[in-house]
């Protein structure tokens, strides 16, 4: 018997994304259009930074939080922008604006070294500057993920050391996460639940990954995961609103143990987890109280954010 597989990223089909304009380089050019060298740094090397953003109400969300962990992560390995936040602001809604998207849109901000003089890895040869994509889609997350949750299978791919490559920089270089992933399929799950490189739980290959037990909030340490804006925002939510909150080493069996479980992510937000190995988590069908609950103080956070942002602009 086959199990259909999904992602945390599922999302509603839009028949609006099959003519979407996507900016490139200083132009908005049809998605069929939309292209960058062969010679390009991220092409060839994975070579670049990546954002994922949300579009509510006309506004990016948490936009100055995102801005600053795209920045650290350029400056952390020489790579120059060329361009303020505010200008990355304003070709993000010139993008948004040319597809009619003033909200349910979802954006992949890519800034790579730009064009290469020669296929070869020293970054001197990225001549030309960075090359900066914007692709903002049409997206809806599917509904049917509230209600089936995700499931994980621990894979041996781990997360590592910060010498070896820091989780925290959100690069195009993906190759560790998608080799987590296609292990987890191969096991016959959607995601693969990443150790770190001490054996403790960590994160999945795509989202930043809590537990809840006994009334209490359980994630990473956040040594060796993605610094997440969305997981951050869990954590300040659970402390703001008297809800126990751990960042702490713990094992699979806490895991298997766990009364929900949950994924953070831009995208989705707060994802619910059905099973881990093929145990079950809880005994909820879907998304537990905890979890739910903090679906709608996140939800609250967000509007709170987009008014927060129009205003400063009245």
């Amino acid at each position: 018997m086959t199990t259909e597989n999904h992602s945390t990223h599922d999302a509603e089909q839009d028949a609006r994304n099959d003519d979407l304009m996507i900016f490139v380089d200083g132009k908005i050019v049809h998605k069929d259009q939309a292209v960058v060298s062969v010679y390009d740094s991220g092409f060839m090397l994975g070579d670049g930074m990546w954002e994922g953003m949300r579009l509510y109400d006309g506004e990016w969300a948490f936009f100055d939080e995102h801005m600053d962990r795209l920045f650290n992560s350029c400056k952390a390995v020489s790579l120059d922008i060329g361009k303020t936040p505010e200008e990355i602001r304003a070709l993000l809604n010139e993008t948004a604006a040319s597809n009619g998207m003033t909200s349910d849109a979802h954006c992949r901000l890519m800034i790579t070294r730009g064009r290469k003089a020669k296929p070869f890895q020293h970054p001197q040869l990225s001549r030309f500057g960075p090359t900066i994509v914007a692709i903002v889609e049409h997206s809806r997350p599917a509904t049917s993920l509230l209600g089936k949750g995700i499931r994980l299978a621990t894979v041996p791919q781990v997360r590592g050391l910060p010498t070896s490559q820091d989780a925290k920089f959100n690069s195009h270089s993906k190759l560790n996460c998608v080799i987590a992933c296609l292990q987890a399929e191969q096991a016959g799950a959607d995601e693969g639940l990443m150790l770190d490189p001490h054996g403790f739980v960590n994160t999945t290959n795509a989202c930043n990954f809590f537990i809840v037990r006994r009334g209490e909030v359980w994630t990473s340490t956040g040594d060796y995961c993605m610094n997440g804006v969305t997981r951050q925002k869990v954590i300040d939510l659970c402390r703001t609103n008297n809800i126990p909150v751990f960042e702490k080493n713990f094992s699979l069996y806490e895991a298997y143990g766990a009364d929900e479980a949950f994924l953070t992510g831009t995208f989705g937000a707060q994802t619910p987890v059905a099973e881990i190995d093929g145990k079950t988590i809880g005994p909820h069908e879907g998304a537990g109280p905890m979890t739910l609950y903090i679906r709608e103080l996140y939800k609250a956070l967000v509007a709170e954010n987009v008014a927060a942002q129009q205003a400063a602009r009245a």
